[in-house]
Order: structure tokens, then sequence, then C-alpha cells
């Protein structure tokens, strides 16, 4: 089986009344005999391909995943075609395939294997098509067993369906997803080129130190997701605070970048703005400032701007606001100084985009020379950081007493009022762009959301005069749970 591209490009050549209405970059899966019907009875493939041009309007707009999601279907269709059963057989077969399938992809082949965390996706993709294509009359089975569970936050409860293929994955504690505080330092120091004492590491002889070190902590710092700091211009940056505040600042994130397409703000803290303002004034004018750079026309034509501000700009002549433009858009803007328009650029002023490669390279050069258990730290590692510091301080008040401590005639009255009176779960919710506080409650007990809950509780304990004795036993019974648990 093939998997197929779609472009539109030149479709008055096709002989069509009309531009087909299928998405730019969607993909098309297509049997190895190139056929997608048997004397006039459509294939299997026909309902994959529709189910796939359906994925935008049904929550999933974004390329990447329509081709992850194809990827996925094109994998268990091989593995049914090899073992005789078709797509929609009946449940009996269809349940024997699945259990053979969780076989092969658990202790089949090494290149074949999945985590319990990739075969949960799969599952779930699977699961979501076999309902649609049930829906639409082309399954008359699923080969999935559901259970019903219920999850609440406060007064709000939901009863959710459980699928009983997933597999279990690790206990939050023992798959730490965030850095600690010391790390996260350590982890910004490399990036800076600094040794842990802060002192500059003599011994490496890095490039764009600056860059790095300012988008890193712009990362840490606001709980961006890869694409949302990846593709930010810099234009879009905020303007730095007149006075330094113990408030973070508002950064707003614009819907062109993120999940879902959906405007929120978030916030950064001071000296994070400082540092990446410094960037913008000092080293990328260097890169960026006269560079003839011009996008590779694989990406397609050049987008001139030739007047920006926060909001938007005229590119190509015609006003845009950036809200407007998608990653791969934004990839391909060009600044009326020269560059690119994004706010982390490479020495020649094109975009630079590979941040994934240069935090395992770092983390890689702090392991072995300063820390061995240093962690290998991707992009949404530092959302899971921002999300535990965020909540950690929250809950201790940190932010409510800062906001006393602003005085009632600043500006930001209406972000006091909203630290000193909202629920952390709601505050936490707003700043990672989540729908529900049921999805952020869901992803913060995978990192570890319980023991944040009982440091502070022991330390209001301490602050009310309660001793040591009484936290000392509160872990005492703790820990008959974990070792009741370790018997199953």
């Amino acid at each position: 089986m093939h998997q197929a591209i779609y472009s539109g490009q030149e479709w008055e050549s096709w002989g069509l009344a009309a531009r087909p209405v299928i998405p730019e970059g969607m993909p098309v899966l297509i049997d190895d005999d190139l056929l997608f019907e048997d004397a006039g009875v459509p294939r299997h493939t026909v309902a994959v391909n529709r189910w796939l041009r359906e994925l935008p309007a049904n929550g999933a707009p974004a390329p990447k995943t329509w081709r992850y999601y194809a990827q996925i279907l094109r994998e268990w269709m091989a593995f049914l075609t090899e073992r005789g059963v078709p797509l929609f057989a009946e449940r009996r077969p269809l349940k024997a395939a699945l259990s053979a399938y969780a076989v092969h992809r658990s202790c089949g082949p090494l290149e074949a294997r999945f985590e319990a965390t990739t075969w949960n996706q799969h599952m779930s993709v699977l699961s979501g098509f076999y309902r649609w294509a049930a829906a639409e009359g082309y399954a008359v089975a699923e080969p999935f067993t559901y259970k019903q569970a219920q999850a609440s936050y406060g007064d709000v409860a939901q009863v959710q369906q459980v699928n009983q293929a997933r597999r279990r994955t690790p206990k939050s504690h023992v798959t730490i997803k965030y850095l600690e505080s010391d790390f996260a330092e350590l982890f910004l120091k490399a990036l800076a080129g600094l040794a842990p004492d802060g002192t500059e590491d003599v011994s490496y002889r890095g490039r764009e130190l600056e860059r790095n070190a300012a988008v890193g902590r712009l990362a840490l710092s606001t709980g961006l997701r890869r694409q949302e700091f990846t593709h930010l211009l810099a234009v879009e940056i905020p303007v730095l605070p007149r006075k330094r505040s113990p408030l973070p600042a508002p950064f707003p994130v614009p819907a062109g970048v993120t999940k879902g397409r959906k405007f929120r703000t978030t916030w950064i803290d001071y000296d994070a703005l400082a540092e990446v303002h410094r960037y913008l004034r000092l080293t990328r004018p260097l890169a960026a400032d006269g560079s003839p750079w011009q996008p590779p026309r694989s990406w397609g034509e050049p987008l001139v701007v030739t007047r920006a501000d926060a909001r938007g700009g005229r590119v190509n002549g015609v006003r845009v606001s950036w809200d407007a433009l998608r990653p791969a858009e934004r990839r391909r803007l060009v600044a009326p100084d020269g560059g690119s328009m994004l706010l982390a650029v490479r020495p020649d002023g094109g975009p630079f985009t590979a941040w994934p490669t240069v935090f395992a390279r770092t983390s890689e050069r702090i392991r072995e020379r300063f820390e061995p258990r240093f962690p290998h730290v991707h992009p949404h590692r530092l959302r899971h950081t921002f999300s535990i510091r965020t909540l950690e301080q929250l809950v201790s008040g940190y932010y409510a007493q800062a906001a006393r401590m602003v005085k009632d005639t600043d500006a930001d009255a209406a972000l006091k009022l909203y630290l000193s009176k909202a629920d952390p779960l709601m505050v936490l919710r707003d700043l990672l762009g989540h729908s529900s506080v049921l999805t952020t409650e869901s992803y913060l007990r995978r990192l570890d959301m319980t023991r944040i809950y009982r440091d502070a509780y022991e330390q209001s304990g301490h602050e009310l005069g309660l001793g040591d004795e009484q936290t000392a036993a509160d872990r005492e019974a703790d820990s008959e749970f974990d070792d009741e648990s370790e018997d199953f």
C-alpha cells in the first residue's frame, strides 16, 4: 500500500470543471495496483481516504496530524491484509486480529515494537476511525471493548468510555517529565555557554549562544509548545515593561501557531522577556539586517513584508494579520530590512527551527561534563517544567503575595485580581490553552501534581504551628500505601 500527499497545483490540466475539495497536503492511501474499486465496488481505501479528508472538520486541522493518522491506518491495514482479515470484517476475526497485532507490537521484531504510550495513541486513532465507519455504514463491527469510567473536578463530572485495548503506562512518579529548579537553571546556563557556577565554559565553543539562551528561557517561562515558540515573529514579542515587577507580563500567543488555532494569553517573567529583548536589540540584527536570504523554491513563493507592526503587516502588498498565518507561511516571510521575520534566525538571516537538536545536544553535553543524571530535554519538557513550577507558585500563594506587593495604581490591576481570586488549576488551564480544567488536571496527574499539594499542605502546617511529627506520620502512612501498590 502506498501513501501519497495530495497537491492541487495545475488542477486545471486535469479536465475537471472545478477544483477538487481536498485539503492541500492531505495524505491519500492507494493499493499497490493503484485501483480504488473492483467491478464498480469501492475498496476499503475509499472509506479510509474519506475519513482522512473529514479530519479538518472534526477537530484535526494540522497536516502533520493527518499524515500521522494515515500512517496508523496504513500499518493496521497492511497487518490485516497479511493475515487475510478485511478492514471491515465481523467482530470475532477483528478481535482476533487485534490480539495478534498487540503481540506483534509488544513482542514482535524490534523495529515493530511500540512503547505503551505509542500503542495507546494508535488505539485511540483506530477507535475513532471504527466509530466513524460504523456511523457511516462502512463497518458492521469494531475490534474494541469499552468500559465506563467517571472523571470529576469539583462539581463537574463526566462519564467516559475507556478502551480496554489500551496498555498500562508507568505511574507518574516513575516517569517524571519535568526539570527540577536546579536542573532547569543548569540547562539555561548550558544554553548560554556557561558552566554550572555561572562562569564562562571556556572549553565549549558553541555558536548563537545568546539566541539559544533567550529562546530557551522564553519557552521555559511561557509554557509554549515547540510549534508556538519556534514560529513566533520578532514583532510579536511584547514590549518590555518600564520597570521590573514580581508579576509576570502578559504574553499573547497568536492563533496561527497554536494547537487548534485558539488564541490565548500566557505570561512571561520580566527577566526572561528582558533577555529576549537583548537578543532582539544586539545579536539578531547582526544576522538579519541586510540579509539576502530568500525561502527555498520548494517552500513556495517568498512572502515579502514591507510594513510590519505587532498585529500585522503588508505582505506582497496586501495587509495581513499575523494571527492568520500558519507556521509554513511564517517561515516564508521576508522582513523589510532583510532576513526572516521569525524571532530566531540563523547566521545567514534565515529562520532557525531546529530546537530539538539544540536542546538534545545541550543535554548530552551536561551529562558528559557536569551531571550524569541529567535527562534528555526535548521542547515539550520545558512546557511540563513551566506547568509544574507555575502550579507550585500558584498553590503556595507566591503570585497572590506578589500581587499584594504591587501598588493598587499599577496597570496590572486586573491581573492582580485574577491571581488573587482564581483557582490555581483554572489559571493554569488558561495559560496552557486547555479547553477544560479536566484536561489540565489529567495532564498534571501525569507529572506530579500530588507532590505539589502535599508540599503546600506541609508548609501551611509549619506556619500554623504543627510540628514535624504530624507530617512524618503522614509520610509514613503514604509509604504504607506505596508498599501495598508494589504487591500487585
